[in-house]
């Protein structure tokens, strides 16, 4: 039941973080860069409780190639802009399309792994998304960083 409730609250996390950026937000490092690092940190500390076989780690390894690939198309198709100074995020109906066809071969790719012997539970949602979120950064963080304008400052 816990591992749902996880579940549950990534999810409605993810949810809240793509309907903001598709409205457009302030980019502020800590939120940037802090999501991928708590998701991954939550998703590589559930891959410890586990005893990982070589077949584990390979179909991983992969998976976060592939979730790091869509984070990077998906920061592509995002929109940097200035306001008020500061730098600010919008997603697009593209980056939308990338987020969905993501979820799909990703879905298909767990499908596959865990039918090659990959232990169900060696995917962590937490672990994927983060990956994810992860390459979506290191591409909008360089992005960010040819403008020249600064991150907005953390919310109060």
């Amino acid at each position: 039941m816990r591992e749902w409730l996880i579940a549950a609250g990534v999810l409605a996390a993810v949810v809240v973080l793509v309907i903001r950026r598709l409205r457009g937000e302030p980019l502020v490092a800590r939120e940037v860069f802090g999501a991928p690092a708590v998701l991954i940190a939550i998703g590589a500390y559930s891959l410890t409780k586990l005893g990982l076989t070589a077949a584990d780690a390979v179909w991983l390894a992969l998976g976060s190639a592939i979730g790091l690939g869509f984070g990077a198309v998906r920061a592509a198709t995002t929109r940097l802009f200035e306001r008020d100074g500061v730098l600010w995020l919008r997603y697009t109906p593209w980056t939308f399309a990338v987020w969905v066809v993501a979820a799909a071969v990703n879905f298909g790719f767990g499908a596959l792994a865990v039918s090659a012997g990959m232990h169900e539970e060696a995917r962590p949602m937490t672990l994927s998304i983060g990956v994810s979120l992860l390459g979506e950064t290191l591409v909008v963080a360089r992005r960010a960083k040819v403008t020249g304008l600064p991150y907005a400052r953390p919310r109060a």
